[in-house]
């Protein structure tokens, strides 16, 4: 009952797709090629092999590249993502109601309310504007800073401190009194 598997060939012969001699006139053509390849040590390239080698080292190259591409837009969601929590944890409430504070995005002038404390803050560098979804936001410059090493499109506004102190006898101008009520 147990049926023998016959080869690719018997299975041609007994169909009558192939006829006895062709059948062994490509036996003894094998027989003969695999006969020259020992005595002559000659490696006969099978094309099928190679393309099929060369398709697999393109789809591996393919897929590093776009395990690549994967692997960006995943550590660009996660600065994103720490950007936004950075901002979320530190920004400081403002005042609706208080001054406004100009400042430019893009080319465009934009208007952030905030406390008179607050802009003074802006002005001398240790409060930060940064752009937070439709909004802005203000943050402290050192979080400014953080967010800046990780996208630095987000930080509008940051005033570096001024570590030196203008000398007091250089200044033309410091005999002249600046009125309280000028506003720029």
């Amino acid at each position: 009952m147990s049926k023998q598997k016959l080869s690719l060939q018997e299975q041609l012969l007994k169909s009558g797709l192939v006829s006895n001699a062709k059948a062994k006139s490509i036996k003894s053509d094998k027989r003969k090629q695999e006969q020259q390849q020992r005595n002559n040590k000659v490696v006969v390239v099978d094309e099928a092999k190679e393309l099929a080698k060369q398709a697999l080292a393109e789809k591996v190259e393919r897929d590093r590249e776009l395990n690549l591409a994967k692997q960006h837009i995943e550590e660009q969601k996660q600065l994103a993502a720490q950007v936004k929590q950075l901002i979320e944890l530190n920004k400081q409430t403002r005042d609706a109601d208080g001054v406004a504070y100009n400042f430019t995005d893009d080319n465009k002038v934009k208007t952030l309310y905030v406390t008179e404390a607050m802009r003074d803050l802006i002005i001398k560098g240790r409060l930060a504007v940064v752009k937070f979804g439709a909004g802005y936001e203000v943050v402290a410059t050192e979080v400014a800073n953080k967010i800046a090493d990780r996208d630095a499109a987000i930080v509008i506004v940051n005033y570096q401190q001024s570590t030196e102190a203008v000398a007091v006898e250089d200044d033309p101008y410091a005999n002249y009194q600046i009125p309280d009520d000028l506003m720029w």
